[in-house]
């Protein structure tokens, strides 16, 4: 399946010569913009697979557009342009740009550019995925610990028949453990109030 491509060049005859390029090479353009602005717009409607962005362009430059495509996740971006001084590249960096080919460059450039840009950024979304999962896991057991030492107290039981205590609930209920745990210490928080 060929990745879908948004271009943004303030230069048309430029966009029209980069779209025949990346389709050429197999790709499909679903969005074209002349400004920042609109390729932002455009990527936030169309969500393509990938954004191909001049620098210099009116409006909202490049590497702001990349910006905003970056903290929105919307898709990685490469910059195409002719400029290659140390600002530019490290604004470019900081801006969460996955790829830049300084023109003129050769189509054959243009492919490994887009294919490792597509790759890092499915494996960024991926990881944060993971964090998210070991960060709300983490979260999980932590209740479940506070949820045994109250039950330790109240009931006045060892370590692992608090936690079978937890575990059994979880499974009568069909809660998860979590649940069961958020129960236990909502309803002390309840009889604290009561005291």
């Amino acid at each position: 399946m060929s990745l879908r491509v948004l271009i943004a060049d303030d230069d048309p005859i430029i966009r029209l010569d980069l779209k025949q390029m990346l389709e050429s090479l197999g790709y499909q353009v679903i969005a074209e913009a002349g400004d920042g602005r609109e390729a932002v717009e455009a990527a936030r409607t169309a969500r393509p697979d990938l954004c191909v962005l001049d620098i210099r362009m009116p409006v909202m430059d490049g590497i702001d557009a990349a910006a905003t495509l970056a903290d929105e996740q919307i898709a990685p971006t490469v910059i195409l342009t002719a400029y290659s001084d140390r600002e530019l590249i490290d604004r470019a960096r900081e801006a969460g740009v996955f790829g830049y080919l300084v023109k003129p460059f050769k189509p054959s450039d243009l492919s490994p550019a887009i294919e490792v840009a597509r790759a890092r950024f499915e494996q960024g979304i991926q990881l944060a995925k993971e964090i998210e999962s070991l960060t709300d896991r983490l979260e999980a057991r932590k209740i479940v610990e506070k949820a045994k030492g109250v039950l330790m107290e109240d009931l006045g039981i060892p370590e692992a028949e608090a936690f079978r205590k937890i575990q059994t609930q979880s499974m009568n209920l069909r809660k998860s453990m979590r649940e069961v745990a958020e129960a236990i210490l909502l309803a002390r928080d309840v009889q604290g109030v009561k005291g």
